[in-house]
């Protein structure tokens, strides 16, 4: 997936690293992209450091701590970005958070890429993920599994296109943004009609 969205070359930030094992796996299936890990947990840095050290990748930069609500951001500029199991266990915030950086960092064109659980229309794809909603909400009562139509009407006032919905295993999805001007109609449009 990440390889067909993706730009070819240039940087791409990844937002919540965790231990670094997406990261890595990434660089070294993207070996023509440089990324930049980062985890607002300074504990884990040191984690994604042994990732990629023993990986032996020299497109992984070192990790920054990045706590998207503090803007702005320690990075100024990316191609890309990747944020995976970080809007579903953070509070709303966040996502406003993480959708405004993104559209201050990404060129025109440029792509976010989330991956989670989400709902639909209001209501949650399974079962299993109406328990893990349940779940984290209990943890944290401001956690919890975002619905994809207020997710995309938040990134379309940052100028953020929803461009496509993929259904992934578990239960889960992955949403591809894109930059542009005029986001929030196309973003709807694609919420609609999206398998």
């Amino acid at each position: 997936m990440l390889a067909r969205v993706l730009p070819s070359r240039g940087l791409v930030l990844e937002i919540g690293s965790g231990t670094g094992q997406h990261v890595a796996h990434f660089a070294k299936a993207l070996p023509a992209l440089t990324f930049q890990p980062s985890e607002m947990d300074v504990e884990r840095h040191a984690s994604i450091e042994a990732w990629a050290s023993a990986g032996k990748l020299s497109n992984v930069r070192p990790p920054l701590a990045i706590d998207v609500m503090e803007q702005p951001w320690p990075i100024s500029a990316a191609e890309a970005i990747v944020c995976i199991n970080v809007i579903h266990i953070s509070p709303w915030e966040a996502t406003l958070a993480l959708m405004a950086g993104a559209a201050r960092i990404l060129p025109a064109g440029g792509v976010l890429v989330t991956y989670g659980p989400y709902m639909r229309g209001g209501a949650h794809t399974s079962q299993s993920n109406e328990a893990f909603d349940a779940s984290l909400r209990a943890r944290n009562p401001l956690w919890g599994v975002r619905d994809i139509g207020k997710v995309a009407e938040v990134a379309g006032h940052e100028g953020l296109a929803l461009e496509e919905v993929v259904p992934m295993p578990a239960n889960n999805f992955t949403l591809v943004w894109r930059k542009s001007k005029g986001a929030f109609r196309g973003a709807q449009d694609v919420v609609d009609g999206a398998p």
